[in-house]
């Protein structure tokens, strides 16, 4: 059993029998693992506060072939978020950051970027950034890396220059200009077109080109598209709409 490391991002933890942890990570070059911490629940453990969620983290770990987790034995905390956890409506959006990547990626899939962008919405929030406004571009820029973005700058269907006006697509897979959606059931705020392609050019420590409340009026419509794409609707934002 050669011992191998990786950078990585604690996503969650729970418990495992009387004395051990079950701990969902998120590497930079390996993906999400899935790893056991023996006796991580005794007072005074080595791995300290190394697996509190979004501890951002050097793990170290034994394989075995045809095993589910790998075994974790060292855990060296290269930064700490616990403070965020603090708040409770700070630690309900970061538990639905986690669920997302979760979700949307297969496990041993490397995803760097995702990784760093999971990183620098924590750094950016770390430093005082608006949760609502961080998550907005969390949401985004995930829809863009897993290839589920719509092009904000022509017409799915006609190709030709979006106007003012943009409609979602039935599917929730494009946007329409005015002459090709047909039923107009879903139009989108050009505060929303602003916003995405802001994204592509800024990062989250930049200033929001959105005020909260526009953030938080945003948040539904951007989070429709990816219910529509899992399929059902994430346990931890039904836990936060409440």
């Amino acid at each position: 059993m050669p011992l191998d490391f990786t950078e990585a991002i604690v996503l969650r933890s729970f418990p495992s029998g009387e004395l051990d942890k079950i701990v969902v990570f998120f590497s930079r070059d390996k993906g999400l693992i899935k790893g056991r911490a023996k006796g991580a629940r005794k007072f005074g453990n080595r791995f300290g506060s190394s697996l509190e969620p979004m501890s951002y983290v050097k793990v170290f770990y034994y394989e075995k072939e045809r095993q589910d987790f790998v075994t974790i034995s060292q855990c060296d905390l290269l930064e700490s978020f616990l403070d965020l956890q603090t708040d409770f409506e700070t630690s309900c959006f970061l538990s639905y950051w986690a669920e997302l990547i979760e979700e949307f990626y297969p496990a041993r899939i490397k995803e760097e970027l995702l990784f760093r962008l999971l990183l620098s919405c924590l750094r950016a929030l770390k430093e005082g950034g608006n949760r609502h406004f961080i998550t907005n571009y969390f949401e985004i820029w995930l829809l863009r890396l897993s290839g589920l973005l719509p092009d904000t700058r022509r017409c799915q269907r006609c190709h030709r220059q979006l106007s003012q006006q943009v409609w979602l697509s039935p599917k929730k897979d494009g946007f329409l200009c005015e002459r090709c959606s047909l039923e107009k059931k879903e139009p989108l705020p050009s505060d929303l077109i602003t916003f995405i392609n802001w994204t592509k050019k800024n990062s989250p420590f930049e200033r929001a080109p959105l005020s909260p409340d526009i953030s938080r009026q945003l948040a539904p419509i951007i989070q429709s598209w990816l219910i529509y794409h899992l399929e059902k609707e994430p346990r931890s934002l039904k836990f936060l709409k409440t």
